[in-house]
């Protein structure tokens, strides 16, 4: 059985005829040139979000603040009668006191911007070792007496502008007595520390 021979056509892609006319039958050039199969765009794919930095905390404690709502004041009212009750109920206690024992009970004194100022004033004395009791060992508290001569410092600018003369007279003398005591104890310790002669007591005295 002879075998069947594939044909084999010749196709004229000559676009123009011997004359140099153009030939109808001739293929396009678009036919001719065989285009690309279009390819597929990549897509532009977004970038995964950063990861955002945990906060540090001190901006967990500022937003803790923040979020944290005071509670309202109370109102005019109210105030006014917890300070009636409270004057009220001071008077029965110096009642008490009056009746317990009669002409030699000591009615407390009225408080005054000045005696708050000389309770400070007191107590950064006692801290500083300058006043003990009769008979006790002088304690010197430095951190606590810096404490409290910075909160008669507050005090001195909060109320600027609202004192009396005597009142800011005798704020001025007690913070600069402090002050300049407390240098000097600050300076002995320093002295001792650095291996001085010794450290100034409180009372004036030198420990060896």
């Amino acid at each position: 059985m002879a075998e069947k021979k594939e044909e084999f056509v010749v196709s004229d892609r000559r676009r123009f005829a011997p004359e140099g006319e153009l030939r109808t039958d001739a293929p396009t050039a678009e036919a001719e040139v065989e285009k690309p199969a279009p390819t597929a765009t990549p897509q532009a794919t977004s970038a995964p979000p950063a990861e955002s930095s945990s906060p540090s905390p001190a901006d967990q404690q500022a937003q803790s603040e923040l979020s944290e709502e005071m509670p309202p004041p109370p109102s005019v009212q109210e105030q006014q009668e917890q300070r009636d009750a409270y004057k009220a109920s001071g008077k029965k206690l110096d009642d008490l006191f009056t009746q317990a024992a009669p002409g030699k009970a000591r009615i407390p004194a009225e408080m005054t911007f000045e005696r708050l100022i000389e309770s400070f004033y007191m107590t950064a004395l006692l801290q500083l070792g300058a006043l003990r009791a009769e008979g006790e060992t002088p304690q010197v508290d430095i951190i606590g007496a810096r404490q409290t001569i910075d909160s008669l410092s507050v005090l001195q600018e909060k109320t600027k502008g609202n004192l009396s003369d005597r009142e800011q007279h005798v704020l001025q003398n007690i913070l600069f007595e402090l002050r300049m005591a407390w240098i000097e104890i600050t300076n002995a310790i320093a002295s001792g520390a650095a291996g001085g002669p010794g450290v100034a007591g409180p009372a004036g005295g030198i420990k060896k």
